[in-house]
């Protein structure tokens, strides 16, 4: 197993004081969210269009349009993570425009993603019962690679969950518990098995899982019918793919994934995790939504992400000098990868369970979930 590492500076950390710090930054603006996120919907639908309908079929204009496309709905889809952290009572019509516009057509209804509060818990953070963790760092890089395959069988994966599972599990009290626990949740660990929804949240998934069901079942016959070409089905399943190999890469670059499996501190958690202020142009292509300051959105995760380059800025000159948050910044991605690759390279067998997954008290070590998506 790999040692643990302690900081001498967890008891020196004051959380309290760096509040103090980006303490008027907290308000989001529903300005920004609906104009980024519809923004974002119209380039994408405007770039994926105009790549099948104006320019040259397989030119170099039609590649660029249609990354462009997968870009623009990359952004639109991470705001899936924005609406977890926002207050539940707030931002109610921009909840539903999301999942009617974005949600549902991409089979990843916000629902799917409640349990990402989980991987925020300082008593789950990296353990067992959190989803959004796997320790890479210390096994095979065969790991790391068949995560990055995931991405190839997720969209399948999502039509088959909302168009044939969905309906089959209204007659099967067994099968609904199944999919509602091992195929409902936008997690890294495939062995993931989801809490139960009260009824409350039930009431939310029902409705989100039906529109899911219609939409997927208007497009089938669209499609059987005709009426729509079936290249279109393949241009939207390449799409799906790069969309999903970005949030891949870039949650392999979110953290440092070195721990198997035991509670840490908090600045043990925050030092787990990393920040990217540099080159954001860039940056915000592959981490968009705030994603780039991933170390400062689990110091502060109530943060809008329209205020997180300001918090960073005034965290970095206000803080102490030797305050550990200093060391959470990664000179880039490449970088955060190369050391990972490293890492998982030069770690012992015994640095991951036999089964390659984490072990759970109470819980199958195996199992299938929707999505590798964190």
């Amino acid at each position: 197993m790999p040692q643990r590492v302690y900081c001498s500076s967890d008891a020196n950390f004051s959380v309290r004081e760096a509040r103090s710090i980006v303490r008027d930054l907290f308000e989001p603006n529903p300005a920004i969210y609906w104009g980024d996120f519809l923004l974002s919907m119209a380039l994408g639908a405007g770039c994926f269009f105009a790549s099948r309908r104006v320019v040259t079929p397989y030119s170099p204009g039609q590649v660029l349009l249609a990354l462009a496309a997968c870009f623009a709905y990359y952004r639109a889809a991470l705001f899936i993570h924005e609406l977890t952290h926002l207050r539940k009572e707030s931002f109610g019509l921009f909840r539903v425009a999301w999942n009617v516009l974005c949600g549902i057509p991409f089979f990843m209804p916000s629902f799917l993603y409640h349990t990402h509060l989980a991987h925020h818990a300082r008593k789950h953070y990296g353990t067992p019962d959190d989803g959004e963790y796997l320790p890479l760092g210390i096994r095979p890089r065969g790991e790391i690679l068949k995560y990055l395959l995931q991405p190839l069988v997720i969209p399948v994966l999502a039509v088959l969950r909302f168009v044939l599972f969905t309906p089959l599990t209204w007659a099967s009290p067994r099968l609904r518990r199944f999919v509602r626990q091992r195929a409902s949740s936008m997690v890294m660990d495939p062995s993931y098995v989801r809490p139960l929804p009260n009824p409350v949240e039930l009431r939310v998934w029902r409705f989100q899982e039906v529109g899911c069901f219609l939409y997927g079942l208007a497009a089938a016959i669209l499609f059987a019918g005709g009426w729509l070409p079936v290249s279109l089905l393949a241009h939207a399943y390449v799409t799906a793919v790069v969309v999903l190999l970005l949030n891949h890469v870039r949650t392999l670059g979110a953290h440092r994934f070195r721990h198997q499996g035991e509670p840490l501190t908090f600045v043990e958690q925050l030092l787990d995790s990393v920040n990217y202020p540099r080159w954001p142009l860039t940056s915000e292509l592959w981490a968009p939504v705030g994603l780039r300051f991933h170390a400062l959105h689990h110091l502060f995760p109530s943060l809008p992400y329209h205020a997180l380059p300001e918090a960073h800025r005034r965290l970095m000159r206000q803080l102490p000098g030797d305050s550990p948050y200093r060391r959470t910044e990664s000179p880039g991605l490449l970088a955060s990868l190369r050391e990972l690759w490293q890492a998982a390279g030069s770690s012992s067998p015994e640095g991951a369970s036999p089964t390659g997954r984490r072990t759970r008290t109470g819980r199958a070590a195996g199992g299938a979930t929707m999505s590798g998506a964190a």
